[in-house]
C-alpha cells in the first residue's frame, strides 16, 4: 500500500464532509455524558504528551465534560499500550499512539496487543518533524555534500539518537538505505544527551526531533541540513527537504494519533473524529503545537488507518533490513 504523504494527510482531512450526518451535526446517545480518559504512554512533558493534552483539553471544552489524561509510561510505549487495549470499548476510554507503535510489532515480535487489531482509529493528530543537524565542524554544508563526504569516509561520520528503535534512529538507518552511505549511530538514552554530545562534538551529526532541534539551530549551536519531511516544514519554511536536498523519496517523522478500543460504537469514533478535526485547526491548537515543535494534522479514521499500515510496513522493512535491536 502506498505510505501517504503530508500533503495527503493535510488534503484528507476534506473527506470528513463524508462522514455521516450525526457525526457532522448530532450527538450519538448524548456522548460524553462523562470525563473521557486519554491513555498516554509516555511521561509528561514530551512532544505526544503535549498533544494528548492539547486534544483532552479543546474536546473536554466542546463536550462540556472534561477529558483526563492519564499517563502510562514505560518498555517505550508498551506499558500504556497495554493497559488502553483492556480498557471497556465505550467511547470513554481512548489511547494516544505513536511512531512507536509503528515499530515495535518488528522490533519486538510478541507483544500482547496489535495495535491494528485491538483499537480501531479515530484520527491521525499531530506530526513532529525530524531534522537532520550537524555540528559546525563538519565540513558538509548541505545534504549532498553529506552524501558525498560519507560515501569517501564510510562509516566515519557518526549520528546520535534519542535511543535504538525510535523514529530519529529509524530516521538514520533510512537516510543510510537511501543514500547508500554508512553512518555510525550512536544511541542514547534520550534526546537530550543526544544533543548534548552532538553540541560537544563527540558525534557529527543527529536526526533530532523538531522541539530538541530547533533551539540550537535558532542560537547557531548547530547547522541544519535538512527536515525529513516529504514537503517542507512550517517550522522552518526556509529549510529544503532532504529529499530535494539530495536523496529523493526521502521521508520521515515521528507522528502522534488518537485509537479506541476495539468495539467503540463506530458512531462514536466518527464523532470524535469530527470534533478533533474542529478543535485541532483551531488557531491556538496549531499554535500550542506548533510552540512544541508539532504540526497538527486530523484526519478520518480511514485516512489514519491508511497511514499506521503504511508506517507498519515501512518501518518494519527498516528494521529488518537495519538488523535493529530494542534496548
Amino acid at each position: 500500500m502506498a505510505h501517504p504523504t503530508r500533503r495527503q494527510l493535510v488534503l484528507a482531512t476534506a473527506a470528513l464532509g463524508t462522514l455521516p450526518a450525526f457525526a457532522q451535526t448530532g450527538n450519538p446517545s448524548g456522548y460524553p455524558t462523562r470525563p473521557v480518559k486519554f491513555t498516554v504512554p509516555f511521561p509528561a512533558g514530551g512532544p505526544v504528551d503535549v498533544t494528548a493534552r492539547a486534544m483532552a483539553q479543546k474536546l473536554g471544552e466542546l463536550w462540556g465534560h472534561p477529558g483526563i489524561v492519564d499517563n502510562r509510561a514505560g518498555a517505550g510505549g508498551i506499558v500504556g499500550a497495554e493497559i488502553a487495549a483492556k480498557q471497556p470499548a465505550d467511547g470513554y476510554n481512548l489511547f494516544v499512539c505513536a511512531i512507536h507503535h509503528s515499530v515495535l510489532p518488528a522490533l519486538k515480535p510478541g507483544l500482547t496487543y496489535d495495535i491494528e487489531k485491538d483499537f480501531v482509529p479515530v484520527s491521525f493528530g499531530a506530526m513532529f518533524p525530524i531534522i537532520l543537524v550537524a555540528h559546525p565542524s563538519l565540513p558538509a554544508k548541505n545534504v549532498a555534500e553529506l552524501v558525498a563526504l560519507a560515501k569517501k569516509e564510510p562509516g566515519k561520520i557518526a549520528f546520535s539518537s534519542s535511543g535504538n528503535g525510535g523514529g530519529t534512529h529509524l530516521a538514520g538507518e533510512l537516510f543510510n538505505m537511501q543514500a547508500g552511505v554508512q553512518l555510525q549511530h550512536i544511541p542514547y538514552k534520550g534526546s537530550a544527551p543526544a544533543m548534548t554530545d552532538l553540541l560537544g562534538g563527540q558525534v557529527q551529526l543527529m536526526f533530532a526531533d523538531a522541539p530538541t532541534a530547533l533551539p540550537q539551530i535558532r542560537a547557531g549551536k548547530v547547522r541544519a541540513l535538512g527536515v525529513a519531511s516529504a514537503q517542507r516544514s512550517a517550522l522552518l519554511p526556509e529549510l529544503p527537504t532532504i529529499a530535494e536536498a539530495g536523496v529523493p523519496g526521502y521521508e520521515a517523522y515521528s507522528w502522534a494519533g488518537l485509537v479506541a478500543p476495539k468495539g467503540t460504537p463506530p458512531e462514536i469514533v466518527a464523532k470524535i473524529s469530527a470534533d478533533l478535526q474542529k478543535v485541532m485547526t483551531q488557531p491556538d491548537v496549531k499554535q500550542r503545537l506548533y510552540d512544541a515543535g508539532a504540526e497538527a494534522m486530523p484526519t478520518t479514521p480511514e485516512k489514519f488507518a491508511q497511514m499506521l499500515r503504511g508506517e507498519i510496513e515501512k518501518w518494519g522493512k527498516v528494521v529488518k533490513t537495519a538488523n535493529i535491536r530494542m534496548d
